[in-house]
């Protein structure tokens, strides 16, 4: 969904601090390789991601959805001297090339990637995170929500990414169609819930930015 003129986009992007040659290679390879490219960050939501995360330095952040490992990265540049990025994902098919990538980066020693259901993974994790990100199957984005809200520390984020869903969040859902059910339900619920605060950014597909109170 496009929420400003294509020529008004570019502008914004050519006034936005370039990919680094890594983070270029890994949108430019899976743009060629991979299946759904469009579910990476890219450069613009990329860099929002990167500058998000450098404000709050992080010492601990979960992402649940991995993808190619771009976002991760991105989140890695702000975190905190010492700190660790946990990443979730169950797409065995894609462990070798992000680990790869993740090699390739200064953040290698920073960076840890489980394969599996974050659904059972994420309940067993003993740690407390500054900064959660989720982008990962839209019909669990609630189940996460609530499974990640303990574990993160008072004056801590969580992003929720797509929750524009191509402007489908603005339509009445069939029955049929889950995920944008799930998306409203879950925009109202962070609107409404008093232990946060939120603001939803129309950056690409829709930006959620929760803070816990």
């Amino acid at each position: 969904m496009e929420f400003i003129d294509k020529k008004l986009d570019d502008y914004v992007c050519d006034h936005t601090q370039a990919e680094s040659e890594l983070l270029k290679r890994i949108n430019r390879e899976t743009h060629l390789n991979v299946l759904k490219p469009r579910m990476l960050s890219g450069h613009f939501q990329g860099r929002v991601l990167s500058m998000l995360s450098k404000m709050i330095r992080p010492k601990d952040i979960l992402e649940i959805g991995t993808y190619t490992g771009y976002s991760a990265l991105c989140l890695a540049e702000g975190l905190a001297e010492g700190g660790h990025l946990l990443t979730i994902d169950k797409n065995e098919e894609l462990t070798d090339r992000v680990k790869e990538y993740f090699d390739e980066s200064e953040y290698t020693d920073q960076l840890k990637l489980i394969v599996g259901d974050a659904m059972e993974i994420v309940p067993g994790l003993k740690r407390e995170f500054d900064l959660v990100f989720i982008d990962a199957d839209k019909s669990n984005y609630i189940n996460y929500y609530e499974q990640v809200f303990d574990k993160v520390r008072s004056g801590g984020y969580i992003l929720f990414d797509n929750v524009l869903w191509s402007g489908k969040v603005l339509e009445v859902a069939s029955d049929k169609d889950l995920d944008t059910k799930i998306l409203q339900r879950l925009n109202d619920l962070l609107h409404d819930d008093d232990r946060v605060e939120e603001v939803l950014l129309p950056i690409r597909d829709g930006l959620m930015i929760v803070r816990k109170k």
